[in-house]
C-alpha cells in the first residue's frame, strides 16, 4: 500500500510518483527523440524501437496507434508525448483538443475566447 497523496481531480489525469514510474521506459523514449539519429531510428522502424525500450504491450499499442490518451494514462507524461506529436507534426493545441474532445481549431477558439467554463 502507497503511503503517496492522491490527487482525485475528475477528469484530470494527475502525473505523480507512481504515474512517473508506470510510464518511466515510455518517457525514456519520447526523451530519446531530442537527438536526429534516435528519430531516424524510430521512423525506420518504430516496433523495434519500443521493443529497445521495453516498453510494456500496451504501452507499445499505444505509441504505435499514436493512441494520445492511452499514452497518458500509462504514465506519459505530457511534456514527454509531445515530443512524438511533434515528430508527427502535431502541436500542443492539436493535444489539447484531443484531451478535450474537440477538434484542434475548436480548442484554439475555446482558448482564445477565454477558454472553458465546465461549472
Amino acid at each position: 500500500m502507497s503511503t503517496e497523496p492522491r490527487f482525485d481531480v475528475p477528469g484530470t489525469p494527475v502525473f505523480d510518483g507512481r504515474s512517473s514510474r508506470r510510464g518511466f521506459r515510455m518517457n525514456k523514449l519520447f526523451m530519446s527523440l531530442r537527438f536526429a539519429e534516435n528519430r531516424e531510428r524510430f521512423l525506420a522502424d518504430e516496433k523495434a524501437y519500443c521493443e529497445e525500450f521495453g516498453l510494456a504491450p500496451e504501452q507499445q499499442e499505444a505509441v504505435l496507434a499514436r493512441d494520445w490518451q492511452a499514452m497518458i494514462d500509462l504514465g506519459g507524461s505530457i511534456f514527454y508525448v509531445y515530443k512524438l506529436a511533434m515528430m508527427d507534426g502535431r502541436s500542443m493545441q492539436y493535444l489539447g483538443g484531443v484531451f478535450a474532445g474537440m477538434t484542434e481549431e475548436e480548442f484554439v477558439a475555446v482558448m482564445r475566447a477565454g477558454g472553458r467554463t465546465d461549472g
